[in-house]
């Protein structure tokens, strides 16, 4: 289980490189998909699985947004990938800040337990996350239906301004 959290979190720096050397934006959507989905990965090893379930929905939804709105403003007939030479010069450099970074923190890291909610699940008689289930649809159901509001104001806002001197979002740019 350390190594399959090991390769998620390695899975989590390459998603964020990806997004970070930002080529396109048809290749950081795909950088994006590929962090939300190793974050929701970490958080279900962690006991979290509903969580992790919820937040994977929302996360491609509002991604799946903006990937359209970005692709419709910025259509580029040949986008940049990671291949291309000035996109692989910043990959390398935010690769070995990572990797810098983390040397100096390396024995802090290495030595510290991960416990996983699934190993101990012999001595637990609830999963990890029931009392989290539980909450939203007791009390937490007034912030659920809040925050979808706010995100749907939000999607509004964002339709007006990129709307821009009403000739819609789909234009000639």
């Amino acid at each position: 289980m350390k190594f399959f959290m090991c390769l998620i979190l390695f899975l989590f720096i390459l998603g964020l490189v990806g997004v970070a050397s930002n080529p396109s934006p048809f290749f950081a959507a795909l950088g994006l998909v590929v962090v939300s989905g190793a974050g929701c990965v970490m958080l279900m090893g962690h006991g979290g699985s509903f969580l992790s379930l919820i937040l994977f929905l929302i996360y491609l939804g509002g991604m799946l947004v903006v990937f359209a709105y970005s692709a419709a403003l910025a259509a580029e007939p040949y986008p940049k990938g990671w291949w291309n030479r000035s996109v692989m010069s910043y990959v390398l450099v935010y690769v070995v800040g990572v990797v810098l970074i983390s040397s100096f923190f390396w024995e802090a890291w290495y030595g510290s337990p991960w416990g996983v909610v699934d190993e101990y699940g012999v001595f637990s008689v609830f999963r990890g996350d029931m009392g989290g289930v539980s909450f939203v649809y007791s009390s937490g159901g007034w912030m659920l239906l809040i925050s979808t509001w706010a995100l749907l104001l939000a999607l509004f806002v964002v339709l007006e301004l990129t709307r821009g001197l009403s000739r819609g979002a789909l234009r000639a740019v």
